[in-house]
């Protein structure tokens, strides 16, 4: 990890290695495609042999309180941002544009604020980093992500996911 000074501002740079990031995808049970950028890494994910959707759900429907009350992870559906991490989701679409219910894309941006803390305002570091990245892919597998409004990122699990979903 390095500081960089760019005028009055102050950037973390994370050396994140692409093959331990791959790694950790498969430890989270995840086929994967993992592609560096100069301020991010792309991470397209598949959980090839899953017969349920991954537990992408909306957090702000009743149908769904029993995930969120027991969910670590929660999207922002405007941006994408995972909240209190260093991590963005995309919703994966087949060629007709539906979409792909045991697919992501992850970016993982290298770049932060100095001021950027993990959750329990721990300080940044590629360790944690990767620690965050497991538990957030694990999450997606067993325990349920939220996604809180904003048309970006679609719900894939749970009640009102829409018939345009491909298993």
């Amino acid at each position: 990890m390095q500081v960089l000074q760019a005028g009055h501002h102050k950037l973390l740079l994370l050396e994140l290695d692409c093959d331990f990031v791959e790694n950790v995808a498969k430890q989270a049970g995840f086929e994967c495609h993992v592609e560096e950028k100069p301020r991010a890494i792309i991470v397209d994910l598949k959980a090839e042999g899953r017969q349920s959707p991954l537990l992408l759900f909306d957090a702000a429907d009743p149908g769904n309180l029993g995930w969120f009350s027991r969910c670590q992870f929660y999207v922002d559906g405007h941006t994408g941002m995972v909240l209190q991490a260093p991590i963005s989701i995309a919703n994966a679409r087949d060629r007709t544009g539906r979409l792909i219910a045991h697919c992501l894309r992850l970016q993982i941006h290298k770049e932060l604020p100095v001021t950027f803390r993990l959750p329990g305002k721990q300080a940044v570091s590629e360790q944690m980093v990767y620690a965050v990245l497991y538990n957030l892919m694990n999450a997606l597998q067993n325990v349920g992500v939220g996604v809180c409004g904003g048309p970006l990122v679609k719900p894939l699990a749970g009640r009102g996911n829409g018939a345009g979903i491909r298993p």
